[in-house]
């Protein structure tokens, strides 16, 4: 954090002091709700979770060196300062957003249904051959993630690049109260969170919001081969494969697991960057990061750096070689336009190819006819092995089996069944992609891989 006391933190979100006069006046270095990772000068904020009461917490956070405390609860003979609120969650909200309007760098906000991550990496990647990057730590993207990593810009900073992401309307609305942006860069709107918002014209209202806050002279990016986001068009830098967008690729070629080349066009000239990650959705985020790269000032030259320096991070389609296998990690999350685009990319490995697809959530009453959509897809791939883990994920196995008779189909109810079964199934040097909603735990059968 830069410059920001407990008398601030405290104006912000309305809270009640306890504690020296002489705290107030205190720079706070940082905001955390987990006490492992206080350090000198902090503010612990004490969140009661649904197994854990962050308040036990607060006597050890003092003996860390935190300056102060955020509390629910009033406290008897406390070890330290703390300021006292009716709830913690809204409080470091407020508060980071009065922080946020203290703050005068550039801040890119990303939102979309897919590939937020990964296109937040990439501007971050980009824009990093220029400037000092603050970047949201992993998926840390919500009402809770947001506020925290705010707090995390200080005075080293020259850009903030934060991933917003929701699945309630209002929610949007809110985060973009807290971000602020200059800059709003819209992926896509696909069929994702339609328990909550109904159809793919509600996700794009839902997305929307992120423009409720935004600077008046905002800078908006949008991929223009979608039919939904085009809407916002007219006020627009748009990108993508199509010519008519004012940033656009073409000649892409396949490199395996490895990445991707393509040459990308612009109005200042074209690069031919190598993209080291695999999938044409990667080409998409390469777009999106060369628009805002060319509208924070960076050279062609510079962002083609910043594309090929680009890393993966686990669980968001990251290429792991084990001893045995390739892996294509993409185990964070799942939903139907990210299966079939992740089941896109592993068509790209030049060996064997093995698909394990677990259950997605928040699909509602068009679950079912959604997960076997994953499967019909499948008909155009050159897939090898299909194996499917999970109640939900049947409608994937029996719609594959229908529309990809190349493919050899397998279904388990857990995923102990299938490790039992993988020596039995699996090759040397398949590439194997593991993908299912974040609920599954599939991370543990990377671990498991890893090991075999």
């Amino acid at each position: 954090m830069r410059h920001f006391t407990v008398r601030q933190f405290a104006k912000a979100c309305q809270a009640q002091y306890f504690g020296p006069e002489e705290v107030l006046e205190q720079e706070i270095h940082g905001v955390v709700i987990d006490n492992r990772q206080i350090e000198e000068g902090y503010l612990f904020a004490a969140v009661a979770g649904e197994r854990v009461d962050g308040h036990t917490f607060i006597p050890s956070a003092f003996e860390k060196g935190a300056i102060c405390a955020l509390s629910e609860q009033k406290l008897e003979n406390p070890s330290g300062p703390y300021l006292l609120v009716e709830n913690t969650l809204q409080a470091l909200k407020d508060a980071a957003e009065a922080y946020r309007k203290t703050l005068t760098l550039p801040v890119v906000a990303i939102t979309g249904s897919v590939g937020k991550t990964s296109t937040k990496e990439m501007i971050s990647s980009i824009l990093s051959q220029k400037y000092s990057v603050l970047k949201t730590p992993g998926n840390l993207n919500n009402e809770i993630g947001l506020p925290l990593t705010v707090f995390q810009i200080d005075t080293s900073h020259e850009v903030a690049v934060l991933e917003l992401g929701m699945n309630h309307f209002g929610e949007m609305h809110r985060l973009s109260k807290i971000a602020r942006p200059d800059y709003c860069v819209f992926t896509n709107i696909r069929d994702v969170h339609l328990e909550f918002l109904g159809t793919r014209d509600g996700v794009f209202k839902a997305k929307s919001e992120l423009l409720d806050f935004a600077a008046p002279d905002v800078k908006i990016f949008i991929n223009g081969d979608d039919d939904k986001l085009i809407a916002l068009k007219d006020r627009a830098v748009t990108f993508g494969l199509h010519s008519d967008n004012q940033i656009w690729a073409d000649q892409i070629e396949n490199l395996g697991l490895d990445g991707v080349r393509c040459c990308i066009h612009t109005p200042s000239g074209d690069i031919t960057p190598v993209i080291p990650l695999p999938g044409n959705h990667m080409v998409y985020n390469a777009c999106a990061g060369t628009s805002v790269g060319l509208a924070l000032g960076l050279t062609l030259e510079e962002i083609s750096h910043g594309i090929e320096a680009l890393k993966a991070i686990a669980g968001r389609g990251h290429v792991i070689h084990a001893s045995h296998y390739t892996l294509l990690d993409d185990c964070y999350n799942a939903g139907p336009d990210s299966m079939k685009g992740a089941l896109d990319t592993l068509n790209y490995a030049l060996t064997r190819k093995v698909a394990v697809l677990g259950d997605m959530g928040e699909l509602g009453t068009n679950s079912e006819a959604l997960h076997a959509s994953v499967g019909t897809h499948m008909a155009d791939l050159h897939i090898d092995l299909l194996v499917t883990i999970g109640v939900k994920s049947r409608a994937i196995h029996e719609a594959a089996k229908q529309a990809a008779p190349q493919t050899e189909c397998i279904h388990y109810e857990t995923k102990a069944d299938f490790l039992v079964a993988a020596p039995q199934i699996l090759k040397e040097q398949d590439a194997i992609l593991l993908k299912a909603s974040n609920a599954q735990k599939f991370k543990e059968l990377v671990s498991a891989l890893q090991e075999m």
